[in-house]
């Protein structure tokens, strides 16, 4: 096997000193005889397994399938852990760690012999640090996630986690579900290994991965325990060898071209508000600015055409057997830059030349779509003068154009605090509001952007409310919630200065979020109120003080490509500051 470039691996054993012969013969320590290494390439398996991480329990068994296909094809597998984040277990969230995460991706791939690299994850967050990490290492790389759970039933309906945890949530705050039935629906709701099967966070990554040309046709919507995840994990060990062959690394796939390509797919979906962070966070990484502008003018002529939960009816399983994403993008190929390279070695529009639609019911057409706009919106306005994001598809078509009065909880422990209080002034028209919630804030933005709906409206029948905060909000989630109001609270935003009262106007159509308060009266509030400050030293305080703001994808500034670096004052003991 003839590379057209010497072998990146090579730098680290064809040099005189001892160390070159130190690391053979730790190769020789694991078992590798000179003959199963020598001249081959050294292909890196970043795995993000965890026992702490469900969705992401199953990755060893993936490992082993990568292995058999970098064997097939001549190379040499060799599987590394990194860490791994895990939504239900981390607190106060997985995305405080997203960057960290990338920083480990990106330093085990950079300080190691690695020819390439496969890259598996699945839960949430994993998947956008691995990206991040490989796209700042710029070594051939191809993702592979650990595939949707299958679909769960509790008495003869089928449910999605946690989009159906959410809804029968409600009712059993609102006593219309017994304890027993509540802990029933605990024993089923999650039967197999994998990720969420609706169009959550971590089905919409893995979407995008897919549109970006990063992960092979298909990767997307293959059950966690269906064989045919295995043989892709296979053939993605192949296409590595392959992809280190022609020298194909993320930097020349990470295009604006694949990057709205992502962008239109998420808005065909119905994606997750997070893939925004996330996708403006890996493009920062390979010198490309997506501003929510583009978000917003890509949604406006990018129709609905996926039926999944939160925005829909149907499940990952169906989507797969609907034809899976290849089919999806074939519908959606007039508005797609089909020249994109992908990790195939061939463009976008080759690998779909043979995709169908196998339910025209789970995967609507061009000229039928579910809603002739994408599934995401960006709002502006005085409260959020930096943006603001609301997915429509999943929201109450009433309140799409509302205006209420305020009620305003300072932070999360006081929205639990109060939330269920018999005696809390709250209606049914009102606007729930939480702040501190933010990157800054919370700190790490958490998905509290999902306000529980008061209990005592909840027994009247009440189901949705506009609520909006400067957090996130799980991709399973639905309701008119608006979230990712920048700048946040805590970063001196508008959102600061709301008071219980206060009148909020809601216009989705027009794109607005105002605070109808005079804007001196918002800047005098403003100027009163003190700073947060979470943590003095490690990981939290680095985080504080270079993590830069939603409409930035939160990532770092010091990690962002050099062209899109923020000037620093570099002098002795000058501050610092990771938000503008």
């Amino acid at each position: 096997m003839s590379a057209r470039r010497p072998y990146r691996s090579r730098a680290w054993f064809d040099t005189p000193e001892l160390y070159g012969w130190l690391r053979r013969a730790a190769l020789q320590a694991e078992g590798f005889s000179p003959s199963a290494y020598e001249g081959r390439p050294l292909i890196g398996i970043c795995n993000s397994w965890s026992e702490l991480t469900h969705c992401n329990a199953h990755l060893r068994q993936l490992a082993e399938a990568v292995k058999r296909g970098v064997w097939q094809a001549g190379g040499v597998p060799l599987e590394f852990p990194v860490m791994s984040l895990g939504e239900y277990n981390m607190r106060p969230t997985t995305m405080l760690y997203r960057n960290l995460m990338s920083m480990d991706v990106e330093e085990s791939i950079s300080a190691n012999p690695l020819d390439g690299v496969v890259l598996l994850g699945g839960c949430d967050k994993t998947t956008p640090a691995l990206l991040m990490g490989a796209a700042s290492a710029d070594v051939p790389a191809i993702l592979v996630t650990g595939g949707p759970q299958l679909k769960a039933y509790w008495r003869g309906e089928a449910l999605g986690s946690c989009t159906d945890c959410r809804r029968y949530e409600q009712e059993w705050r609102a006593g219309r579900l017994s304890e027993e039935e509540w802990a029933e629906l605990q024993g089923c709701i999650v039967r197999s290994p994998g990720h969420c099967m609706v169009m959550g966070t971590a089905s919409t990554m893995a979407a995008m991965g897919e549109a970006l040309g990063l992960a092979l046709p298909g990767n997307t919507a293959i059950p966690a325990v269906d064989a045919r995840r295995l043989q892709l994990a296979e053939a993605a060990g192949r296409q590595i060898v392959r992809l280190v062959e022609l020298d194909l690394r993320p930097s020349k796939i990470l295009t604006r071209a694949a990057f709205e390509n992502a962008i239109r797919t998420l808005h065909a979906i119905g994606g997750s508000t997070n893939a925004i962070i996330h996708l403006i966070a890996l493009a920062g990484r390979v010198g490309l600015e997506l501003p929510l502008s583009l978000f917003d003018a890509l949604s406006r002529t990018t129709p609905f055409l996926l039926d999944l939960k939160p925005s829909g009816r149907f499940l990952m399983e169906d989507f797969f057997y609907a034809g899976g994403l290849p089919a999806l993008l074939k519908q959606l190929a007039p508005l797609l830059h089909l020249d994109a390279l992908t990790v195939t070695g061939r463009t976008l529009g080759e690998n779909l030349a043979a995709a169908r639609v196998d339910n025209p019911e789970v995967i609507r057409s061009l000229d039928n779509p579910l809603h002739p706009e994408g599934g995401l919106a960006v709002l502006y306005g005085s409260l959020a003068p930096r943006g603001a994001l609301i997915k429509p598809t999943a929201a109450s078509p009433a309140l799409l154009q509302h205006r209420g009065r305020a009620v305003v909880f300072e932070d999360h422990e006081d929205l639990l605090r109060r939330i269920d209080d018999p005696n809390l002034d709250v209606r049914p028209d009102d606007v729930l509001v939480l702040r501190n919630a933010g990157p800054l804030g919370a700190p790490g933005m958490p998905e509290w952007g999902f306000l529980p709906l008061p209990r005592k409206l909840l027994q009247q029948g009440v189901r949705d409310m506009v609520r909006l905060s400067d957090a996130r909000m799980s991709g399973t989630a639905f309701g008119t919630v608006v979230v990712h109001v920048t700048p946040e609270a805590a970063a001196g935003g508008p959102l600061a200065a709301v008071r219980t009262g206060d009148w909020i106007e809601l216009d989705v159509p027009a794109r607005r979020l105002e605070l109808l308060v005079p804007a001196e009266e918002i800047a005098r509030r403003l100027a009163a109120r003190p700073p947060r400050r979470h943590f003095r030293r490690g990981y939290g305080w680095l985080f504080t003080q270079h993590v830069l703001q939603a409409d930035q994808g939160c990532d770092f500034d010091f990690l962002r490509a050099a062209a899109l670096q923020p000037e620093r004052d570099e002098r002795p003991g000058a501050s610092l500051q990771g938000t503008p």
